[in-house]
């Protein structure tokens, strides 16, 4: 398994999430969206991040648990 979709979501985290956000469905979806854009404009595949990383997305779940989401499981 690739580590480069890992490594692009912990950077981007990193980067684009203050420490002190507040989750909220919102927020996450939005945050989601950014995400993938950015991962996708240097040739980064969603299934590749959730592939390495196990986490799925919020368009893929219940949006009522979008605020579940925790990037580090």
């Amino acid at each position: 398994m690739s580590t480069r979709g890992t490594d692009f979501l912990y950077k981007w985290i990193s980067a684009n999430v203050p420490e002190t956000v507040g989750a909220d469905i919102i927020s996450v979806a939005e945050l989601t969206q950014k995400l993938f854009a950015d991962a996708k404009s240097i040739g980064i595949s969603s299934v590749e991040i959730e592939e390495d990383t196990g986490c799925q997305t919020a368009s893929k779940t219940d949006p009522r648990s979008a605020s579940n989401f925790d990037p580090l499981m």
